[in-house]
């Protein structure tokens, strides 16, 4: 097996000794290449066309290897490999890929491969796990300079902040074409899942499978306080969905347009939008995931 792990030596901190752990590892079974410059992929990519790339970090990581593998035509023919040393690491978690570094990278060193959907939308841009917007990614963006403090901490201390000042947003949402929020009606959050958790483990959908064809979606109309705080904590434990104010649907093609509203996809947030289209593609790219992943699985 001939490797090429993308990583980002100048993190610093307790990471190094977690990547040198999952460098050693890597050695022991495969013909290892770094790219220790995240900026450098698209060039790294090219240049080793015969390597299959790793991600070692977040579900950032991960989401920027697919988009530049996407960019090159790739995607079917090139799989990708993960050992998650992000914050949240929510596909590694929903995929089962251990969040040991060493176990982890014992997982791409099995080399089991599992086609997966992905969503893609009508700017060109890519989400491997999950998008969402209104309050969860205003607390993401929150949480965003509590990280090197408070690390998956950091998401809960984002969404009190949010939830707090949070009014909601005014939105249009169509699934596959069927109207499911008028535009009258304040939501509070919209999410759209392949994945099943975000934000380091909050379950937003819980059901979904990311290899089914279909994205899971909630729409959270709980927009005064009292009801904020009771989704927020419902939220955490994935019993939000019986909420009388919280809708769930599944399918191909989700559009949200309205009020300017920020943006979350797969952990990085974007510049608010008015208007944006996400439409599934069933089994456009392959990871290495534990054999156990369920269907989708070939050796």
């Amino acid at each position: 097996m001939k490797l090429l792990v993308i990583c980002n030596s100048s993190a610093g901190g307790a990471d190094d000794d977690a990547l040198r752990t999952v460098l050693r590892t890597l050695e022991e079974g495969a013909d290892v290449l770094t790219c220790e410059d995240p900026d450098d992929l698209a060039s790294a990519l090219a240049a080793h066309p015969d390597r299959l790339p790793v991600a070692v970090g977040g579900d950032g990581s991960l989401h920027a290897l697919v988009a530049a593998l996407a960019a090159r035509g790739e995607l079917g023919d090139r799989p990708v490999g993960l050992v998650p040393l992000g914050t949240g690491n929510d596909l590694a978690r929903g995929l089962g890929i251990p969040l040991d570094p060493r176990e982890a990278a014992r997982v791409v060193l099995d080399g089991h491969t599992r086609a997966l959907d992905l969503l893609t939308d009508d700017r060109g841009g890519i989400v491997v796990n999950a998008v969402h917007v209104g309050v969860g990614a205003q607390a993401s963006e929150q949480a965003t300079p509590l990280k090197p403090f408070l690390r998956r901490t950091a998401y809960a201390v984002g969404a009190v902040l949010a939830g707090l000042r949070a009014r909601g947003w005014r939105l249009r949402i169509a699934v596959d074409g069927t109207p499911v929020a008028d535009g009258r009606r304040r939501v509070l959050m919209a999410g759209i899942g392949n994945g099943t958790t975000i934000g380091g483990g909050t379950p937003l959908t819980p059901a979904a499978r990311p290899d089914d064809g279909l994205a899971d979606v909630v729409v959270s109309f709980a927009v005064s306080l009292p009801a904020r705080l009771g989704f927020a904590l419902l939220l955490r434990r994935g019993e939000h969905r019986s909420r009388a104010d919280v809708r769930t649907y599944r399918g191909g093609e989700i559009t949200i347009a309205g009020e300017a509203v920020p943006v979350n996809a797969d952990g990085e947030l974007g510049a608010a939008v008015t208007r944006r289209t996400w439409t599934v593609l069933p089994g456009a790219w392959r990871i290495l995931a534990p054999e156990a992943g369920g269907a989708g699985v070939t050796r």
